[in-house]
């Protein structure tokens, strides 16, 4: 009896947001963080917050917006290659440096728009 090959889960917005808490989570927001996926307004105040903080303990980090992001997007999608390239432009044309934080929220949409494509 042969198996049958049941294609791979897709990888939604909110589980590459979610990875992104466990890549790069003790990281502090920054702006560009809150230019770009669903929790845009909660990541934009806390960058915004981080701003004042006098200290980088007392900054808001991106585990604490993003670890439970599936949850609370309320709607989610699979990751697509379009959702991957407007991600990556606004995280890259947001910042001074023009680069993306490594292990950030444009790498891991990028990154699971390219096993979504690889998966279907």
């Amino acid at each position: 009896m042969s198996q049958v090959e049941r294609p791979a889960a897709k990888i939604t917005i909110g589980e590459a947001l979610e990875a992104t808490a466990l890549s790069a989570g003790d990281q502090p927001v920054e702006p560009s963080d809150g230019r770009c996926g669903g929790l845009a307004a909660t990541a934009r105040a806390a960058a915004d917050a981080n701003a004042r903080a006098d200290r980088d303990e007392d900054k808001t980090t991106l585990a604490d917006v993003l670890a439970d992001a599936t949850a609370r997007m309320g709607a989610d999608k699979e990751v697509e290659r379009e959702d991957a390239v407007r991600v990556v432009g606004v995280e890259v044309g947001s910042k001074p440096d023009a680069t993306a934080r490594p292990g950030g929220v444009a790498a891991s949409i990028a990154a699971a728009a390219r096993l979504n494509r690889a998966n279907h």
